[in-house]
């Protein structure tokens, strides 16, 4: 594996990210849904970090890949919230953008369930892989093609402990 974004570069891009955040929504409710199971890292160090900002924790599960580093293009949702999001601010927090199938699913579904407002948090994005169009509102760091593990990211639920992100060789 060859390191792409070091813990250090990690810890002050989320901090960025929960100050742009904070901005926004200081003061209000957000109910914050962690697309897992890759983003739960990404999400525990952001919502440390949004100080001001009254926070409802969900989850919700989708998955395209199984146990392939390839996207089969049929998104599946697994996981359901059980938090009633009907008027609410949502922030969707999932740990890449790829394709772009399973954000935009996600988010069609959390807007028809009635939500206020839905925006979307990534700490990766990968515009060349995108099959739809599709932009994170907010996004730490924008990547080539590569397959990456660490930071909560895996391959086959391996290297999701790494404390920073790698291209699997």
């Amino acid at each position: 594996m060859k390191v792409l974004i070091t813990q250090e570069e990690i810890k002050k891009r989320v901090e960025e990210l929960a100050e742009e955040i904070r901005r926004k929504y200081k003061g209000k409710e957000l109910v914050v849904l962690i697309l897992l199971k890759g983003a739960f890292v990404f999400a525990a160090d952001l919502l440390r970090r949004l100080e001001g900002v009254e926070i409802r924790c969900d989850f919700i599960k989708a998955s395209s890949y199984g146990t392939s580093t390839e996207s089969s293009g049929n998104v599946q949702l697994n996981l359901l919230p059980s938090l009633d999001i009907t008027g609410k601010e949502v922030l969707l927090v999932d740990d890449i953008l790829d394709t772009g199938l399973t954000l935009k699913k996600v988010k069609d579904w959390v807007l028809e369930q009635g939500a206020k407002n839905c925006e979307t948090c990534v700490l990766l994005d990968k515009p060349e892989r995108r099959k739809v169009p599709f932009k994170a509102d907010y996004t730490g760091f924008e990547i080539p093609n590569h397959f990456v593990v660490g930071y909560g990211m895996d391959c086959a639920e391996r290297y999701r402990h790494l404390p920073y992100v790698a291209i699997l060789e």
